[in-house]
């Protein structure tokens, strides 16, 4: 009996313990994120500041009629998404400066700048 219930009291401690070895791990895993749109060849906001030396998390939705492409060739960072689509990028820890991001597809018009500092 003593067994079964030591072995029980084993498995709950270990349970146990990795509940919060995961839970620490996505609390400090969560990135910044901010929410980008794309409507009528136009992104929204055109200006992001975000901090020096984190990485940031972009979520992109298509509320347009027609496909766009997300990019910043720079960065090696492109997203196509269909009208009504979400997606998302995840930038790396950016230094000091400003980072342009168009929308290919409406190259005029589609740009939003990133501004680290």
């Amino acid at each position: 009996m003593f067994a079964a219930q030591s072995h029980w009291l084993w498995i709950f401690t270990l349970w146990l313990g990795l509940g919060w070895a995961v839970s620490s791990h996505a609390q400090s895993g969560e990135l910044l994120t901010f929410q980008v749109v794309a409507k009528g060849g136009r992104l929204s906001p055109t200006r992001l500041d975000v901090p020096v030396g984190q990485r940031i998390k972009l979520v992109i939705k298509n509320e347009g009629p027609g496909p766009i492409e997300f990019e910043n060739l720079a960065m090696r960072v492109e997203k196509v998404l269909s009208p009504g689509a979400t997606s998302f990028v995840v930038l790396p820890k950016l230094k000091p400066g400003e980072y342009e991001f168009i929308d290919e597809f409406h190259m005029d018009t589609g740009k939003m700048w990133v501004i680290a500092k």
